[in-house]
């Protein structure tokens, strides 16, 4: 789902976010990235570079024109490995000696659920894992990042992905693909994984944020609202499935078309992985059950006892 904004940011331009944090926006406008990939410089000597985007040299360009003075690019930090996220992460560290930071390869954190439907032969959605992806520091949750006049807290958000991070700086937090400015996030077994994102929007609420800042989209200016509109978004998501189940077994195309009857057509194929991510939820907690191979020919009945 999507919300209207006016957002439309020049393309390779940095904007100052805060003092010390500009966002500068990579040139791969697309159905599933919105107006592009948000990239944050932080810092004002020691610059921390933050998800540096697709493999676009004009995005590299763009950055390293950032870069004045007696300033230099000290990391360079990876929210977590899709395509349009962490492939520059490489050529950046290359002109600019600084290391690749993240939580780990394409894999990394994905849930013992995941590995086992993944080990049985569910494969993705196809959206763009950077396999390639490899940091140069792995970092850990609650690890601190840190330059000359900045810090940054990482926080484990699996969800998205299994190797997604937030990043905590004071009241503010950069929260990559796992809160948008724009839409809600894409949650694609075996690769997402919708037990852990809702874990980790419950996580987030725990702290006071002023600003979120997403990997695409404008700012969030009202965070917990915002995470509240996640939380609720998929709760009727799940209620619409166990409705529709409610009338007998159904398979995902079914169900996509009857929970997603207004989403645009370019957009189903996303929608069939969410409603995947749901059912594969609501297995887990015993609410629905499937035999066989998971796809999206798969029937699924609801096992609880009372019904509508």
């Amino acid at each position: 789902m999507t919300m209207a904004d006016d957002f439309d940011p020049p393309i390779g331009i940095p904007q100052v976010i805060e003092p010390n944090i500009r966002r500068i926006v990579a040139p791969n406008p697309s159905p599933m990235t919105y107006k592009g990939t948000n990239t944050y410089l932080v810092g004002t000597r020691d610059i921390a570079v933050i998800d540096p985007g697709p493999a676009d040299e004009r995005h590299l360009t763009a950055l390293l024109s950032c870069v004045t003075g007696r300033q230099r690019i000290t990391q360079i930090i990876v929210t977590h490995s899709h395509l349009d996220h962490s492939p520059l992460a490489a050529r950046l560290s290359e002109v600019t000696g600084a290391p690749v930071l993240a939580f780990g390869g394409p894999f990394a954190g994905r849930s013992p659920v995941m590995q086992h439907l993944a080990d049985a032969g569910l494969s993705g959605g196809g959206e763009g894992i950077d396999l390639s992806f490899s940091p140069d520091i792995c970092v850990s949750d609650g690890e601190v990042i840190s330059g000359s006049d900045w810090a940054l807290k990482v926080i484990h958000t699996p969800g998205h992905l299994g190797n997604h991070i937030a990043l905590a700086h004071g009241d503010i937090c950069f929260t990559g693909d796992h809160v948008m400015g724009w839409a809600s996030s894409l949650v694609s077994p075996p690769d997402g994984d919708l037990t852990d994102f809702m874990a980790s929007c419950a996580r987030l609420k725990c702290h006071p944020w002023r600003r979120f800042l997403p990997g695409h989209g404008d700012r969030i200016e009202a965070p917990h609202d915002r995470l509240e509109w996640l939380i609720s978004h998929r709760k009727a998501r799940e209620a619409a499935i166990l409705d529709y189940l409610a009338d007998g077994p159904a398979n995902v195309v079914k169900i996509t078309h009857h929970v997603y009857h207004d989403t645009p057509a370019a957009l189903i194929p996303a929608a069939q992985r969410n409603v995947i991510a749901h059912l594969i939820d609501l297995q887990g907690k015993f609410q629905v059950a499937f035999t066989g191979p998971l796809d999206v020919t798969t029937s699924f009945e609801r096992t609880d006892r009372y019904h509508r």
